[in-house]
């Protein structure tokens, strides 16, 4: 028999009123941000994603309503033009879906943040996320398509613009675009530490934008490499970025905790992405996991590292259960 004192853990684990009272990372619905992916051609289910579709301008008003309405803090838009070519024409034009999107969530619910990605992979004809020199994808050509494709997201009223294709110098171009034009309140959000990661299959056949030859290895970031992802943090900082973020999330959690510990005073989002959520949704359609269960414990984890917001196709399920 042990003398003395005797730590005992379990005690406040007995109950779930006493595992909820000492609890450290919890969630709520305010912490997600739901992506859609809006066109002016085809609807309906995306096969590799299950519950996720490519919506017209009234499905993503009625998905970013319902949205609203769980508490979520804010949608991601992501454009599928009807027509691809080689400049990405239709991410700067203000007639497409995106821009028709944007005016249409924010006057049927205005309280909903709005923001956009910005990047040309999902409206080039060879599914790179710049313009093409032969066949390398060119970086400075590439910026002040960025720059106008923000600009017009802006003009249509997106609260916020996420550059994602890891362009250098990306964001001071998009930043210097927005205050020429005079959006200088609209944010720029970063995918700062971008990896070419194997999670991102679903959302390629989502948007049509795989690469039609190599892959995306030049600029996307060594899933091998930490350090790097914190000096990319750290010149998208120093370039005006105001959030940045961390993609895919599952498979990066100690990247977003170096990241926090890096900028603890910066906004700080991570993308639970297309492949974690099929994944998960593959073991629970096999009887291999407790769906509710496995969802919340991967948000929960990717907020335990240090994200403030989590970008997830989860987030309507998630926030219902949370308020269940």
């Amino acid at each position: 028999m042990l003398e003395g004192p005797y730590p005992r853990p379990r005690r406040l684990r007995r109950t779930p009123a006493m595992r909820r009272l000492v609890r450290e990372t919890s969630l709520a619905p305010a912490d997600f941000i739901l992506p859609l992916f809006v066109t002016h051609g085809d609807t309906g289910p995306i096969p590799t994603m299950p519950g996720i579709s490519r919506l017209d301008v009234k499905g993503c008003v009625q998905e970013a309503r319902e949205a609203a309405a769980l508490g979520i803090a804010g949608v991601l838009l992501f454009g599928i033009p009807t027509r691809k070519d080689a400049e990405a024409s239709g991410a700067v034009d203000p007639h497409g879906p995106v821009a028709q999107a944007i005016a249409a969530v924010k006057e049927e619910v205005p309280g909903l943040v709005v923001i956009t990605d910005v990047c040309l992979c999902s409206y080039t004809d060879h599914g790179h996320c710049g313009v093409l020199d032969g066949h390398t994808i060119s970086n400075d050509a590439t910026l002040p398509r960025l720059a106008r494709m923000a600009t017009m997201h802006a003009a249509a009223g997106a609260d916020i613009v996420a550059p994602s294709g890891m362009m250098d110098r990306m964001v001071v171009a998009i930043r210097s675009g927005l205050d020429e034009g005079g959006f200088e309140d609209v944010a720029v959000l970063s995918y700062s530490a971008k990896y070419a990661s194997a999670f991102y299959g679903p959302f390629r056949d989502a948007a049509s934008g795989a690469p039609q030859f190599g892959n995306r290895k030049t600029y996307q970031m060594d899933p091998a490499n930490v350090r790097e992802a914190l000096r990319e943090v750290a010149l998208d900082v120093q370039e005006g970025a105001d959030m940045i973020m961390v993609k895919p999330a599952l498979a990066c959690l100690d990247v977003i905790c170096r990241v926090r510990a890096q900028v603890p005073d910066m906004p700080l989002w991570a993308y639970n992405v297309s492949g974690e959520y099929a994944m998960v949704k593959a073991a629970a359609q096999l009887g291999l996991a407790d769906e509710k269960s496995a969802v919340l414990e991967v948000l929960t984890s990717i907020k335990r590292a240090g994200a403030d917001r989590i970008i997830t196709y989860h987030a309507i399920e998630a926030a219902s259960w949370l308020g269940a």
